[in-house]
């Protein structure tokens, strides 16, 4: 289903690997934007004069919450004029605000600057899901999200090493003039290779009447609201790791100088989940394979929570069991946002947009109460990944109605 496609004379359709590839490239600046400040955020806090370690987490949070509000309206926005269009001018946005970044005379400046970049950054987010779900649906849909999520956790193994590198041979604000690069990068990339995926005769036009269909159309559906309900606990979990790790690893274990290769650990892991999503869905179901994934998770984030409590925690039970923990993470994500979408194809940009943006919203919320209550130990974040874990479940045993596992999608 290729939509209104510029002729093949004007632009040849991507191949399936190509097609991954480019998604997985826009899907990976917002993953880019945010790991490569982890190393850089004790320089950020001493260039800017931040006075309490804990409010360099706002870095990341200020991102978050950028990302998360504008998903509402880009959307829409592409439901109205097209994926490719809104996706060009944001992706130009994205590459403009990163180098205001980069200029940033004062941290209120840098946090408005990051503002503005994750709310680029969302057109990202929002229009990755619908073009994959104008061209894919159900267990397929499924599989090319797994796949690019493959090369997309691939990011966070090499941002963070991106990141220390740039401090080795210039200061930090030099990463935000590398995001500008790849931003405007990406942008020629989808600019030459992507054609527009949504039909004419599936536009809508933007009405309060039906905006109103269209909120009331996804949020009416019990399984796009309960798994989006179910994400956003997943993504505190992983909020509250991002905004703590670079915290943990210098006041817990004094190993600020493993940040890459630790944070490497815990994204292979997410990359090996997705990969085994991407094979066994198609046979085994997205329920299946989600549910499972997130008793595990959170099984493995009680246990977790156990060692740190009995002061038993070394940096090597901490590397291992959070990255078993983030493989299991990636299986359940992957699929809780195919099924969020499953019944809403109609309105994949609405649906996308609202979905993304309660995920992301309660996500941040989530991580930014946890980061707040660092103490110097890991107690907070595992506390924190537990009540995520458990609400996520509570919420899709509601959504399902008791009944967890079944293989009819």
């Amino acid at each position: 289903m290729h939509g209104n496609a510029p002729s093949p004379a004007a632009v040849r359709w991507p191949g399936f690997r190509e097609f991954v590839a480019l998604i997985a490239a826009v899907m990976a600046m917002v993953a880019l934007a945010i790991d490569s400040m982890l190393p850089a955020l004790p320089a950020i806090g001493e260039s800017l004069g931040v006075l309490r370690d804990n409010d360099r987490q706002f870095v990341i949070a200020a991102f978050m919450i950028g990302f998360g509000v504008a998903q509402l309206f880009v959307g829409t926005l592409s439901d109205r004029f097209g994926r490719r269009p809104v996706l060009l001018i944001m992706l130009a946005f994205y590459a403009l605000f990163s180098l205001a970044g980069a200029l940033a005379p004062s941290f209120e400046w840098l946090i408005a600057a990051r503002i503005a970049q994750g709310a680029a950054a969302a057109g990202g987010r929002v229009l990755v899901v619908s073009v994959v779900r104008d061209r894919y649906v159900g267990r397929q849909m499924a599989r090319v999200m797994s796949l690019a999520f493959i090369v997309f956790l691939a990011t966070p193994i090499i941002a963070p090493a991106m990141g220390q590198a740039v401090l080795f041979f210039a200061p930090w604000r030099w990463i935000f003039v590398f995001l500008g690069v790849a931003g405007a990068a990406v942008a020629c990339w989808v600019g030459l290779r992507l054609p527009e995926t949504l039909a004419p005769e599936n536009r809508m036009a933007i009405t309060p009447a039906q905006l109103a269909r269209s909120y009331a159309r996804v949020l009416g559906d019990r399984q796009s609201t309960g798994y989006t309900l179910a994400s956003g606990c997943m993504t505190g979990a992983m909020m509250s790791f991002l905004n703590m790790i670079s915290q943990i690893l210098d006041d817990v274990f004094g190993a600020l100088h493993l940040l890459v290769p630790v944070f490497g650990c815990v994204a292979g892991t997410m990359a090996v989940g997705s990969l085994l999503n991407s094979r066994l869905v198609v046979r085994m179901g997205m329920r299946f394979m989600g549910h499972w994934a997130l008793i595990l998770f959170t099984a493995i984030a009680l246990l977790h929570l156990v060692v740190s409590m009995s002061g038993a925690e070394t940096l090597t039970s901490f590397v291992l069991l959070q990255a078993v923990m983030m493989g299991c993470f990636a299986l359940a994500t992957a699929n809780f946002s195919a099924l969020a979408m499953e019944h809403v194809g109609e309105v994949a940009g609405t649906a996308s947009s609202i979905q993304g943006s309660l995920s992301t919203l309660i996500g941040a919320a989530i991580g930014i109460v946890a980061g707040q209550a660092y103490d110097g130990t890991t107690h907070p974040l595992y506390i924190g990944i537990t009540l995520c874990g458990t609400a996520a479940l509570g919420l899709i045993l509601v959504t399902e109605r008791g009944r967890l596992f079944h293989r009819t999608t």
